[in-house]
């Protein structure tokens, strides 16, 4: 009898969930959108609640043709950095404060002057920032007294739908490695960073290693989902170090670019990774033993998603008629546009900034405009901008070994002209993998393989996943990205001041 597992890709506009057979095969998946509020310039909630309906509504479509007691395991890969306020029910008190809202810039100030910027990275692998959930946990306690004081925990995303399944207030490595607030190398919360922010350890969730089983499901998430009370519910991890497994990165040095909402370029390491300049960060791997160092920057394919609200309505239209996607469109518009863009440059700093700027007072901006311009040029620097930024990532992560290669997954990895432009202007070859939308999905449903026993060990995500596409940079268009560089990389410095003038109005 066929036997499955279920991988729960719990992301920031929607959740996936797939059905994969214990050999490797996708069975099914199916997609639940929900909405992002964004409000007062650096503000991002979501309602837990339309995560769990997500998570219901998905469930029950994967499984309408099997039988639920061949499910062995449900686990998840999920947008990290979220902090959810919950009573000792596991309610949620208020909305959550997801990975994109940095309203919480006093509070990481507070931890700078009390733990020391450098003392923070040591310790956690991160750098004090507002995007972090443990500055938000005190800005809850600090604008929400209320709300704080019937706090039992702070929860991260995949951890309150765990919280829901089991009655268990968990979380993984990976994940905690996300708050701000976790001892990376002892993997455990970390006492002095948490004394310095005020907050009780009583309120942090029990740690695990993504690969353990919490428990079962509870009668009522069993009916809620259409499972068993026996399917085995595994801790499972961030979308960050679950990207890492999915794209095959599982051994050191083994390196990859993750292209969606937000992208990162990262690999896998035996030991903590921390650069000169901390543009970098750190995340516990899925994998026990193992760490992720990573570039993450905030408005990848949320810059292109701009762009094309902002100036491509008649390609969408177009696309809606003939039943095409309006991307495919918009590639054609990149292509008329030549490398440079005619010299327009995007920072592409929507949403402020993690890496490499850390800085969330920035904006996105549009340089050197001249009326030559027109809308490929627009386009075409949207995506030239997002690579050059990721080209500042590549830079630290160079600084401890050579990089002349990359995988290349995520959903903004789709197109063809978005992955050459990254490759000449990362001046590596990228290695497209061939299934670019479902990496941290397999790596979830892998998770959940080893966690119930099924798959010996990570080796096997070689069954779920292989490389498609390559795309080698061309050495034409060197020279243009080489000026183009030092235009974004002085156009930010120019405007630091600007940014700053501009928060504080």
């Amino acid at each position: 009898m066929e036997k499955y597992l279920i991988a729960h890709d719990l992301g920031t506009s929607s959740n996936k969930a797939s059905l994969f057979s214990t050999t490797g095969e996708l069975v099914k998946s199916y997609t639940v959108p929900y909405e992002v509020h964004f409000f007062q310039k650096n503000c991002a909630q979501q309602n837990p609640e339309d995560w769990w309906e997500a998570v219901c509504t998905a469930t029950r479509k994967i499984i309408e043709d099997i039988s639920p007691e061949n499910v062995l395991g449900i686990s998840f890969s999920s947008q990290m950095q979220a902090c959810i306020a919950v009573n000792e029910n596991g309610e949620a008190l208020r909305p959550a404060m997801i990975w994109a809202d940095q309203r919480a810039e006093e509070q990481m100030e507070q931890l700078v002057e009390r733990v020391g910027f450098d003392r923070m990275y040591e310790l956690n692998g991160h750098r004090p920032s507002a995007s972090y959930s443990i500055e938000k946990l005190m800005w809850i306690r600090d604008n929400e007294p209320d709300i704080y004081g019937k706090t039992y925990k702070m929860m991260l995303a995949k951890d309150y739908i765990i919280c829901r399944l089991t009655g268990r207030f968990v979380t993984d490595y990976s994940e905690a490695s996300g708050t701000d607030a976790f001892d990376l190398k002892r993997l455990k919360w970390s006492g002095e960073i948490l004394d310095a922010a005020g907050i009780s350890p009583e309120k942090m969730p029990e740690l695990h290693a993504s690969t353990d089983v919490i428990g079962t499901l509870l009668p009522d998430a069993a009916k809620a989902l259409g499972l068993t009370e026996e399917t085995a519910v595994v801790c499972g991890g961030g979308d960050g170090p679950c990207s890492a497994l999915g794209a095959g990165s599982i051994e050191e040095g083994q390196m990859f670019l993750s292209y969606g909402t937000s992208a990162w370029i990262a690999g896998t390491s035996d030991e903590v990774f921390l650069d000169k300049e901390k543009t970098l960060i750190c995340f516990g791997h899925v994998i026990p033993g193992k760490y992720m160092p990573c570039g993450t920057m905030q408005a990848a394919g949320s810059s292109y998603s701009y762009i094309k609200k902002a100036l491509c309505q008649d390609e969408e239209e177009l696309a809606r008629q003939e039943g095409t996607s309006v991307y495919e469109k918009m590639d054609r518009l990149v292509r008329k546009s030549p490398a440079g863009a005619k010299g327009l440059i995007f920072l592409p700093y929507m949403l402020g900034e993690r890496s490499p700027r850390w800085n969330p007072e920035t904006s996105g901006s549009f340089l050197g405009i001249r009326m030559e311009h027109e809308k490929c040029d627009y386009v075409r620097a949207v995506l030239e901008g997002v690579a050059m930024n990721l080209d500042v990532i590549l830079s630290a992560q160079r600084e401890k070994r050579e990089i002349t290669e990359l995988v290349l997954t995520g959903g903004g990895a789709r197109g063809d002209a978005s992955a050459q432009i990254l490759s000449d202007v990362l001046g590596v070859r990228l290695h497209r993998l061939d299934h670019v939308e479902t990496a941290t999905s397999i790596a979830a449903a892998v998770i959940a393989g080893v966690g119930v026993g099924v798959f010996k060990d990570f080796s096997v995500i070689h069954q779920f996943v292989k490389k498609e596409d390559d795309f080698c940079p061309d050495g034409g268009n060197s020279q243009v990205y080489k000026r183009q560089k030092k235009l974004f990389e002085q156009g930010y410095r120019c405007l630091k001041e600007y940014y700053r003038l501009d928060s504080s109005l």
